[in-house]
């Protein structure tokens, strides 16, 4: 399997495949243009159309393997605002990986869209669609990370606080995917990354040295300017996972009383869906601390501005 760095650097196309890969430069440019592209847009009908309709004119393939509903709309309707079109096909529509190699998938798209973006679980399909696609592509999520979030992550962070540089984000519960791209990020915008949750559920090892692990989520959180969470369980997981994982992670729930011990201006994320009162209570969802619906929104705007970069348009 080619890594993600032999494919950007053999490949001509400007692809978003990681928050690691990709320039602290250039993501800088990703989510300054963001806020700009958010600023211009305030108080316009959701469905009109940007000023400078820049994908006026392309093609964007949705490729969805797992099911969305912030990715979907969210890429959907930022192609749409951006002027271009969208064509929103699933694992099953294509056969992803089955009747068809993944390689020659990617060179039959290229032939008939501007842009691929994928949501997929093994990372090998992500990379296998990036090295052999002409057109850019752009990971939606795999079962190892999320950048898309993260860069909404940050954008909402910055528009409430300012520069994330120096500031100190805390997770509390699973070093899942959307974790994984939070470690990448700490380094790439020079933030420090807490991770608190019981050691069955660490992040895997290639993460080593991004992040520092404190097991006691009341001391991990203390002087924190943000404190995130995610679900306890996966859509695909068994019942027995289920139960299993939420007896580890119940003293790992983002309640009131956790928020207390972080910084009193401290913001609170998720990356939605939420399975409230399990990983973090209703109390602080809808709190004071709550940046949630933001970060949602700003889904969009951050994937706007993915896909103008890597279109370079």
């Amino acid at each position: 399997m080619p890594s993600v760095l032999s494919i950007q650097e053999t490949n001509a196309m400007t692809h978003f495949l990681d928050i690691h890969t990709t320039a602290p430069t250039d993501l800088r440019t990703i989510i300054d243009d963001a806020q700009s592209m958010k600023k211009a847009r305030a108080g316009r009908p959701k469905g009109q159309l940007d000023d400078d309709q820049p994908l006026a004119g392309h093609m964007v393939a949705l490729i969805f393997e797992k099911p969305s509903t912030r990715t979907r709309v969210s890429f959907d309707v930022g192609v749409r605002q951006m002027g271009g079109q969208t064509m929103v096909l699933s694992g099953s529509d294509m056969q992803l990986g089955h009747g068809e190699t993944i390689a020659d998938t990617a060179r039959v798209l290229s032939r008939y869209v501007d842009l691929i973006m994928i949501r997929t679980f093994e990372e090998a399909t992500l990379l296998e669609m990036a090295e052999h696609a002409t057109v850019p592509v752009i990971n939606g999520l795999t079962n190892r990370t999320h950048p898309c979030q993260i860069m909404a992550d940050v954008m909402t962070f910055e528009e409430h606080r300012g520069p994330i540089k120096g500031k100190k984000v805390v997770w509390s519960g699973d070093g899942n995917n959307v974790f994984a791209s939070f470690a990448h990020a700490a380094k790439q915008f020079e933030f420090d990354l807490v991770f608190t949750g019981p050691e069955p559920l660490d992040p895997e090892r290639s993460l080593d040295g991004l992040y520092t692990t404190v097991r006691n989520p009341d001391e991990a959180v203390a002087n924190a300017d943000l404190v995130v969470t995610d679900t306890w369980v996966s859509m695909h997981d068994p019942q027995s996972a289920r139960e299993r994982r939420h007896n580890q992670l119940r003293g790992y729930q983002v309640n009131a009383d956790l928020m207390a011990k972080s910084k009193p201006d401290s913001l609170f994320m998720h990356c939605l869906p939420a399975h409230r009162d399990d990983e973090a209570t209703s109390e602080v969802m809808d709190g004071p601390h709550s940046v949630i619906f933001d970060e949602a929104e700003n889904r969009l705007h951050a994937q706007k501005a993915i896909m103008r970069w890597c279109l370079g348009v």
